[in-house]
Order: C-alpha cells, then structure tokens, then sequence
C-alpha cells in the first residue's frame, strides 16, 4: 500500500511542483491551502507524513505542529522554509518536527527528505512494539492481596535510591519486580543489568563483576567492562545473592559502602554510580549463623526487604496467568491463542505448582503445543497437571507444608503469631518475651505478612 503524503501549504505553485515526483514515485499525494484544511483531514484521514509550510495566511506552521502532534503524537512533519524563517524552522525541529527543507527545493531533495522521514517512523513505530512486546514478557500480572501488597511496596521503592532485596523461592517471579522498580525509578531510561550469582564459576564472578585489565590473569588477552560499570546510572540486578563467595561479598560491600569498583590488574578505583537490587531464595538469616554471609552486607541489601509470595499463596491469579502465558506463547508462535475452558482453569488452579510461575508457564506451553484443538479442556491437562487430592488439616488451615523451609516459615508464622496475641499484639513485651531484638520482630512481620487485622 502506497505511502499517502499530505502538502499543507498556500503557495499553489508548491502544491504543483511537489504533484508529479510524487505520484511517478508511486506515493498518494494531497495537498491543502491551510493550515485549518491540514488539521482537518489528519483527524479525518490521518496520512503517514506531513509537508507544512512556516509562512501561511492564517494559523501558522508552529501552531500548526503543535495542533498536528497533539492529534497524532508519531506522525512525521518535515517543515518547509523560506529564505528568511530558517531559525524559525530550527526551532520548530526542537518542537517535534523531523526534519526541515529550505525553498527552492528539488525533486531528488524531496524524494531523499521522504525516504528518510519514513524510515525513521518505522523505526520508531518498530521500537515501540518491541518495547511493549519485552514489556509484555516481563509483566507481573495477578490481582491478588498477596501481589498488591508487592506492588505497593514496589511503588514505594522504585523512586528512591534504595537498595532493594527480593526474597522468595525459586520461581516466584523475582525479576520481574527488578524489572519493575528499574522500569518506574528515575533511572528507566538508563540500563537494567542482570547477574545470576550462582550461575557463573567462582573463579569468574569477580571479573564479571568489576571487570579486568588485559593480562590480569591467565586467558585475560583483552581488558573487560564489568557488569557494575556497565550499569553506571542505571541498576544492577544480583540474582542468587545467597550463592556468591566470602571474597566477592566484600567486593559487592565495597560497591555499596564507597560508590567504586576496582578491575581485577588495576590499582585504580573507577567512581560508579548504581543502584542494586539483590535477591535470593535462601534464608540469610540461616547463612549468617552458618557464617557463609556478611551481615553487614546483609543490612545493606535489605534497606528495603520485599517477600514475593509463592503462587500457592495467590492461587487467585492463576487463571489471569494461564491466559496471559498462552498469548505470549501464540503471539510469539504466530498462531491462533488457544482457549482453556473454565474447568481447565479451575482445575489448574487446584495444582500445587512446587516450581511456582516458572513451572506454570511451562506447563502452559507445553499444552498449548501437544494439544491438537481450539480448546484445552480438563482431559488434556490430566497427564501433564498434578492435583493433590488429600484433604488439608483444617478447612481453615493453609495446605500442607511440602518441604523442610516450608514447614518452618510455617511453624515459625503460628508462633509468632500466638505470642503476639498472648501479649495483646504489643511488639516491645513479645519482642522481650520471646528473646530478640524488636528490629527483628518487625522485620518477621513484614516478611510473614502478619497483621493484628489480619491473625488477630
């Protein structure tokens, strides 16, 4: 389909001259006397470029640029101009203009002018369904209390400088709220690096880090960038902090405490200016007694501590999931979403999911690719979906905790809270009664998620 370009301008010669290089190039040309008549047909029927005089009877070009991008924001204008309102043409290139022509112009200048002007829409419209499409991947989506309390806590947490550690198991969906404190921080517009600590050799960790010179050690035949410089300005993500060694936690300390890295083979301290977000499905608390983690360290990572639940404790959104899984899967496949049928909901959302998020969304792929039809009903999920059928201690208890970590967050909860009540929920007396510091009750009940309103 021909490109349909729009000439607003009240000089008729103009309106002629630009007619037949146009059209012989195969674009569809219209063009109006002013400004009003452009405003008109943009709303009416919008064109994929705009050639607007400066210089007009009535409205101007600027008002018109202004008018034009206020209905179509995307919508490439390229200005002409006479001899005498050249800085007038400038400054409308810092309004939103794309380019600007100065009259005389030729037909090679202009066909040059258009080319440019449409390439560089398409990349734009190219980058911003890219944009959506990562956006889209890396979306936290559910509504329910549980993921509420996360993202309040995320929107308190994005626009400070604060470092953040992300606590939950393996699955839960801890990049994600990376993601989202970098995507609504100040620093969005610079870069989101990501480290998975427990997936790089411990012999390698710390040049990965902080970078080395060339020569430094045996197989450095060229100087590396490390990841904290690379994310200077922006935000480093350390997944799997818990994993990381002795040596490179006192390194990552330094970072933190003094705002520079040293490269390995270099005696000279590089100034960076990074915003960290840790997370871990261990228990640090458990890994400072064992002596395998710095507790300085440990405090400062978790200036603010935010616990990702378990899909077990927001089996509310499973549905919501499932549906937003298998319209990634089809839209990254080009093929038709497939349904899954109410019961094939409800009996997904009955599974235990011992993987969390990770191993739903598998599962969602999975089923979408072996089942043959349009609809994914409950006989297609029996071999693939597990659901536990022994009844759970109490209507109102929790289902049974499956592992050792499990049944002690679970045990350690129940004895909180039945402290608390028997001190009438004052912090300071359980605190004392039970033998720690009030700072680390409170820290218990963020983490548990314990209210008075809640398991008073």
């Amino acid at each position: 389909m021909p490109a349909k370009i729009l000439l607003i301008d009240d000089d008729a010669g103009i309106r002629d001259s630009m007619r037949m290089p146009l059209e012989y190039e195969g674009y569809e040309y219209h063009s109006v006397a002013s400004a009003e008549e452009g405003i008109a047909l943009v709303q009416r029927d919008p064109p994929d470029m705009v050639f607007l005089d400066i210089k007009m009877a009535g409205m101007d070009g600027l008002e018109a640029l202004q008018r034009i991008k206020t209905l179509r924001e995307s919508l490439p204008i390229v200005i002409i101009s006479g001899h005498g309102n050249v800085q007038t043409a400038v400054e409308a290139t810092r309004r939103g203009a794309t380019d600007f022509i100065e009259k005389p112009f030729g037909a090679e200048r202009l066909l040059v002018t258009i080319r440019n002007a449409l390439d560089q829409a398409r990349l734009v419209d190219e980058n911003r369904s890219l944009k959506r499409a990562v956006e889209a991947r890396h979306q936290m989506v559910g509504e329910s209390p549980a993921l509420r309390q996360v993202w309040d806590a995320v929107k308190r947490a994005a626009p400070t400088n604060a470092t953040v550690l992300l606590l939950g198991d393996s699955g839960v969906g801890k990049e994600l709220v990376a993601r989202s404190i970098h995507r609504n921080s100040l620093r969005s517009r610079d870069r989101f690096v990501q480290v998975n600590c427990a997936a790089i050799p411990e012999e390698l960790i710390e040049s990965e880090l902080f970078g080395h010179e060339k020569g430094s050690f045996t197989g450095a035949t060229e100087k590396q960038i490390g990841k904290f410089e690379q994310a200077d300005h922006g935000t480093i993500f350390l997944d799997e902090i818990g994993d990381m060694s002795a040596k490179t936690q006192a390194k990552v300390l330094r970072v933190l405490q003094e705002g520079e890295v040293e490269r390995l083979g270099s005696a000279r301290t590089i100034k960076v200016d990074v915003r960290v977000i840790a997370a871990t499905n261990k228990d640090l608390d458990e890994e400072i007694e064992k002596g395998t983690f710095r507790e300085d360290l440990y405090f400062r990572l978790s200036v603010i501590p935010i616990r990702v639940p378990p899909l077990r404790d927001r089996r509310e959104d499973i549905s919501l999931l499932v549906k937003h899984f298998a319209d990634l899967f089809s839209r990254d496949n080009n093929r038709k979403p497939q349904r899954f049928t109410p019961a094939a909901l409800d009996y997904m959302q009955k599974a235990r999911w011992k993987g969390n998020v990770r191993e739903l969304k598998n599962t969602v792929e999975r089923l979408i690719i072996m089942t043959p039809g349009e609809t994914i009903d409950v006989d297609d999920l029996r071999e693939v979906v597990r659901v536990e059928t022994k009844p759970s201690a109490g209507d109102n208890e929790k289902e049974r905790p499956g592992t050792l970590r499990e049944f002690k967050e679970s045990a350690e909860r129940a004895f909180l809270v039945g402290k608390l009540r028997d001190n009438n929920w004052n912090i300071s007396k359980t605190a004392e009664v039970i033998g720690t510091p009030r700072s680390n009750l409170y820290k218990k009940l963020e983490q548990y998620g314990i209210t008075q309103e809640g398991d008073g």
